[in-house]
């Protein structure tokens, strides 16, 4: 029982997030990185599933939105994420991903109370909290 326990750790590597978990994955490779790629709606999510010594996310991030975009049939629009797992999000209706990056991209809204300058540093001093 204990030689089976490494595989199956290994093999839960590649599962996908929690929004993708039941979706089936499609590997394919790009320029040496491999990928398993999942498309779900107006997302997909490419993991990055071979070893990599170092890789930075600018190479990796130009080969999973290549993965993303030949497993969808879709253009994206934009890609997030790190090395490993990266999220793309679709450009097959144009509209919709729209709303999906603005709305990541909204900045929380926070209420400000002003306490007026600190003595020794010269500076304003505020307490935020969001709301």
């Amino acid at each position: 029982m204990m030689r089976l326990l490494p595989i199956l750790l290994l093999a839960a590597c590649s599962g996908g997030s929690p929004h993708f978990r039941d979706m089936p994955a499609t590997r394919i490779a790009v320029n040496g990185s491999v990928f398993d790629v999942r498309v779900r709606g107006p997302l997909a999510e490419a993991v990055r599933v071979n070893s990599q010594y170092a890789p930075r996310l600018g190479p990796v991030r130009d080969r999973a939105a290549l993965a993303m975009a030949q497993v969808s049939g879709c253009p994206l629009m934009d890609v997030l994420g790190d090395a490993a797992v990266t999220v793309g999000v679709l450009g097959c209706d144009k509209e919709l991903g729209e709303k999906l990056i603005f709305g990541a991209l909204l900045l929380r809204s926070y209420e400000c109370v002003n306490y007026g300058y600190s003595g020794s540093s010269g500076y304003q001093v505020f307490e935020c909290t969001p709301y």
